[in-house]
């Protein structure tokens, strides 16, 4: 009884060691530090730290090689912060190597290392002295402020322009047409919107129409087509030859007329001819006449 009874003392004590060591590790691992990675450590001994926290990046341009592992005060050399580095094993650190606490905005604090130019190395575990640089609420004040108070005056100046000009009232009047428009737009479009149903129900019709339109011109196209065809057929040299023969008959009975040498031509152009030609007619006219009168005088009948 007394045996069963250690057993489980020791396994619930085994199971509170275990907890707090996944506690730890769970810690550091939520913080990005991986106590099972290999790492070469510095230190450097600022006089402020402000905004450096244990796992703030190291870098070198930009790259990081590292994290801060611890931040403490240095009791040995009071007025200094001593701050724990754990870099990459294939960063050596040359002598004259710089280490400086920058300051974002966005990401926080992070230390940027200057390496140096000597070919000697520092000794692992050694001391990297620290470089100064400007505190970034110092810099912002004294870049941006001077700007910003520049900035103010037009600021103000601009509010009271704009206040000014919303309170004229043409800026109201102004208002009330803009409502007026908005509804004519709106009737405009619900006007619109009638218009384009009272198509939409046409559509069907107007198709159909079409339609008849386009059969109308497919069976004018096959009379044409069939005409041209019958046109095409017609023995029109024929025709033309026939014409040409009737022209040049024309084209030589009017020659003959003009021909003064001919009779037709003596009978056309020459009036003396004429003249005669009406003196015989109206001769032969009045001897008809004079024979019907008198008829005993040209014919005598004697009976035997």
């Amino acid at each position: 009884m007394k045996k069963k009874f250690i057993n489980k003392e020791v396994i619930i004590g085994a199971s509170v060691l275990v907890a707090l060591a996944i506690l730890f590790f769970g810690i550091d691992y939520l913080k990005g530090i991986n106590l099972f990675k290999p790492v070469n450590f510095y230190y450097v001994n600022y006089d402020r730290v402000d905004g450096l926290e244990v796992a703030a990046p190291v870098t070198i341009d930009g790259y990081k090689v590292g994290q801060v592992r611890d931040i403490e005060f240095n009791y040995e050399h009071p007025g200094k912060i001593k701050v724990l580095l754990a870099l990459d094993p294939k960063l050596h650190l040359p002598q004259g190597t710089k280490a400086e606490i920058s300051q974002s905005l966005l990401s926080g604090a992070s230390i940027a290392l200057h390496l140096g130019s000597s070919t000697t190395m520092i000794e692992k575990g050694g001391e990297v002295p620290p470089m100064t640089a400007p505190d970034l609420m110092s810099t912002v004040s004294d870049q941006i402020l001077p700007t910003v108070n520049s900035i103010l005056p037009r600021v103000d100046t601009l509010m009271f322009n704009l206040n000014t000009l919303t309170s004229h009232p043409s800026i109201y009047s102004s208002l009330g047409h803009i409502e007026g428009v908005t509804n004519n737009l709106y009737h405009g479009t619900v006007l619109l919107n009638s218009t384009l149903g009272k198509i939409d129900s046409y559509t069907p019709a107007m198709y159909g129409r079409i339609n008849n339109i386009a059969n109308n011109l497919d069976t004018i196209t096959g009379d044409l087509t069939h005409l041209s065809g019958t046109l095409r057929d017609l023995p029109l040299d024929k025709s033309v030859q026939n014409v040409n023969e009737l022209t040049e008959r024309l084209i030589a009975f009017s020659n003959t007329l003009n021909n003064e040498k001919s009779t037709l031509g003596l009978l056309m152009n020459d009036p003396q001819l004429y003249n005669n030609l009406c003196k015989v007619s109206a001769s032969v006219d009045s001897l008809i006449l004079d024979i019907k009168k008198n008829p005993k005088r040209y014919i005598s009948i004697k009976l035997l």
